[in-house]
């Protein structure tokens, strides 16, 4: 899925983000563009932000103290959204990623949407769909969890256990690829459908890099790794009612798709 380039501003609710995925966001960030911003919000003096104090500096991250004068009041989202405002009419960013999974981010990702600029958010799988829809990117922490390291430890527990004990954690780290005639939920699946019918051309045939671009603008929070599939054309390959077909154009391919 090709996308332009920006510089993005990273904005991070400290209170309501996961620290040991901090790599993790910015390398996801870098695939849209340049994080020329990176700044995140808390109340530095909470113990509860202990956590980010090594990483903020690992990562050239800017720490915003935000003061918590009231129990139970969060106002690390107003500072946030004051910045944001600032930096959005300062005009030097083409787009912002809103780290968090809270609903009170919507409005900000609705206003920088409205100006033209590119808007992402990263966040849980329970974040509001209100919030997940107003970005035009939408990834769930759950999609960039390291996995790889999980698997092979599950494998490496599995070796030294009983063969009866080895079986079941085999069976376990199986299922982390979905079985092919049930690889996708009824939404996405819906997704893909009407992603194709509005990329075809008249010979019912799309560039799946269309199809990609379509899919982003009907689901923003759509995501191969979803189900542990690294790209767009790897899924489609699995998929039984689609034939994926190599399109040569030089040294590059550009993949087409098509239903059978």
């Amino acid at each position: 899925m090709s996308e332009k380039k920006f510089n993005i501003a990273i904005l991070i609710d400290g209170d309501n983000a996961q620290p040991k995925l901090l790599k993790e966001t910015i390398e996801e960030v870098s695939k849209y563009g340049k994080a020329t911003i990176r700044r995140i919000y808390g109340d530095w003096t909470s113990q509860a932000m202990n956590s980010w104090k090594n990483l903020i500096n690992q990562h050239s991250i800017n720490p915003i103290q935000k003061f918590s004068y009231t129990s139970g009041k969060n106002s690390t989202d107003g500072a946030l959204i004051i910045d944001a405002m600032d930096i959005l009419h300062g005009k030097n960013v083409e787009g912002f990623c809103i780290v968090s999974s809270d609903s009170d981010y919507t409005g900000l990702a609705k206003r920088i949407r409205e100006e033209g600029l590119f808007v992402m958010g990263i966040g849980e799988k329970k974040t509001p769909e209100s919030f997940v829809q107003s970005c035009d990117i939408f990834t769930y922490t759950e999609n960039i969890t390291p996995k790889v390291t999980e698997i092979k430890e599950a494998e490496q527990k599995a070796s030294n256990k009983p063969k009866a004990t080895q079986n079941k954690v085999e069976k376990n780290v199986k299922k982390v690829t979905p079985k092919k005639n049930s690889l996708l939920n009824n939404k996405d699946s819906d997704t893909i459908s009407r992603a194709f019918d509005i990329s075809m051309d008249e010979n019912e045939i799309a560039y799946i890099s269309t199809v990609g671009a379509n899919i982003r603008k009907i689901d923003p929070s759509f995501d191969t790794r979803t189900y542990s599939i690294p790209s767009l054309s790897k899924l489609f390959e699995k998929l039984e009612e689609y034939d994926v077909i190599r399109n040569e154009v030089g040294a590059l391919n550009h993949p087409l798709v098509k239903r059978k």
